[in-house]
């Protein structure tokens, strides 16, 4: 392993440690406040999809592109249901418009996966590692 990938790693620990931390501090934050919101629960969703990346990209070596869109649409829901009531008409609307274009992105590339795979590549989109040995 080149300086890149300890690079790479360390990287990946820190953002492990750091979404842990935040999800720690969010869990605290519930239980000083004796209520569970499902913005808290979004939130909480959103630390463990971060984790759920972290892990697909160090078992993989690469990163599905669903997976930060997968974020993004949680976030923007998110911040929907926090700032609902002081929300404009024009910022709703644009929120929902960003939020469909996200998933129609998800869609797409899907799509395009199960009918256009990358050759040599598994379902994640990723080498195997029967075809990375075959190289």
């Amino acid at each position: 392993m080149g300086t890149l990938g300890l690079f790479e790693i360390l990287g990946l620990v820190l953002i492990t440690i750091a979404t842990l931390v935040a999800g720690g501090q969010e869990v605290w934050q519930m239980v000083q406040a004796r209520e569970v919101t499902l913005a808290d629960l979004l939130l909480l969703f959103i630390y463990l999809e971060v984790l759920t990346m972290v892990g697909i990209y160090l078992e993989s070596g690469a990163l599905p592109v669903r997976m930060p869109l997968y974020i993004a649409i949680v976030a923007l829901a998110r911040h929907m249901i926090i700032g609902m009531k002081t929300m404009s008409e024009i910022q709703l609307i644009a929120t929902s418009a960003a939020v469909l274009i996200l998933a129609l992105a998800v869609l797409v590339t899907r799509y395009g996966h199960a009918h256009f795979p990358y050759e040599g590549a598994n379902q994640q989109g990723t080498k195997s590692s029967k075809d990375s040995e075959s190289e």
